[in-house]
């Protein structure tokens, strides 16, 4: 699968192609549109969400390029992704009611390709933040942003087309991702995914350039975590247990002749599994131990362990559950930020 960031570069035209119908010219059939309840919706959502989607114009060394971003607190906070604005020697932000300001970098999370950016100004309309951890496949999703640099404020329709992917781009890999066939075009980078109620579930992120309609957006819930530490004024981080382990399906359990299929194994190896000093090892956890949940949430294909902590800050207490011979007890670990951030 090949895959694309939805960031538009440089200048350029694009040219469409028009269809005409041929016919005897004498005869206009009107047609009144009468709008669905799930069409209005979406016109509702559009209008409400759309004075908080703002458009990036971003010049660098060697180019200039645009994308999106997501207003989330009303005094000048904005979301987008780390490959919109990486790099940036100016950045320049749009609002929908024709205002620009001048954007700063506040940081960048390498791990998932986010970034924050902040502008001076006050009373802004910021979206609305749902949960990513509620979505469904085949429920609404609403693509707003401003797609190939030029068709700013554009609303795009249609579904979550599946839960957790995992995909490579041209910076890495990212996982736990929205797939949703609503349209993302180059410039709809770092803009929203919204649901039916017009809460953001997703930050858009890239497309397939080997077919229509699959797109793919971070779920808000992994992009929360950032959001908040640069409103307290942090550094962006990201958590860290310290454990080395196998993610299990039903073909490494049973070649280990584990009890269960889902989870994250502690496996023995060259190198403990418990990291020495790590919170890991603080909390008690020793090798051979399986997690399977964490603070209730079961690990399995759709929620791996990774993406289950990413959701959360360094410094922060969580619960885990984890089978240790024939018992499951739970551990309280308190995260560690991540290493080389």
């Amino acid at each position: 699968l090949s895959i694309i960031f939805g960031a538009a570069g440089g200048a350029g035209a694009t040219y469409f192609v028009l269809g005409g119908v041929q016919g005897s010219g004498d005869i206009v059939t009107q047609i009144r549109q009468t709008l669905t309840s799930e069409q209005s919706a979406i016109v509702n959502v559009a209008e409400r969400v759309s004075p908080a989607i703002v458009t990036l114009e971003v010049t660098t060394a060697g180019s200039d390029s645009v994308g999106s971003g997501v207003i989330y607190s009303a005094d000048g906070w904005i979301v987008t992704n780390r490959h919109v604005v990486e790099d940036a020697t100016s950045i320049t932000v749009n609002l929908k009611d024709g205002r620009d300001f001048v954007g700063t970098i506040y940081g960048i999370d390498t791990l998932t390709d986010l970034a924050i950016v902040k502008v001076e100004a006050t009373d802004l309309s910021a979206a609305t933040l749902g949960r990513s951890r509620d979505i469904q496949v085949g429920q609404t999703a609403i693509a707003m942003g401003s797609p190939l640099g030029v068709y700013t404020n554009s609303v795009t329709a249609g579904i979550i087309s599946a839960l957790g992917r995992q995909i490579t781009t041209e910076s890495g890999r990212l996982d736990g991702l929205l797939q949703t066939d609503a349209a993302i075009n180059p410039g709809n980078s770092g803009g929203a995914l919204v649901d039916s109620s017009g809460a953001v579930i997703g930050i858009n992120t890239a497309i397939s350039n080997e077919g229509a309609g699959i797109g793919f957006a971070i779920p808000i819930d992994i992009a929360r975590p950032i959001m908040e530490q640069a409103l307290a004024g942090v550094p962006l981080s990201r958590p860290w247990i310290g454990i080395r382990y196998t993610s299990l399906d039903r073909r490494s359990a049973a070649q280990n002749n584990l009890p269960v299929f889902q989870g994250a194994w502690l496996s023995p190896g060259a190198e403990p599994a418990v990291v020495p000093g790590s919170p890991a090892e603080a909390a008690g956890f020793t090798d051979g131990d399986i997690v399977v949940k964490v603070e209730g949430v079961a690990i399995d294909e759709l929620h791996p362990l990774q993406d289950l902590l990413v959701q959360y800050s360094p410094g922060a207490t969580i619960v885990l559950d984890v089978l240790r011979g024939e018992s499951v007890i739970q551990l309280s670990v308190t995260l560690g930020t991540r290493p080389n951030q």
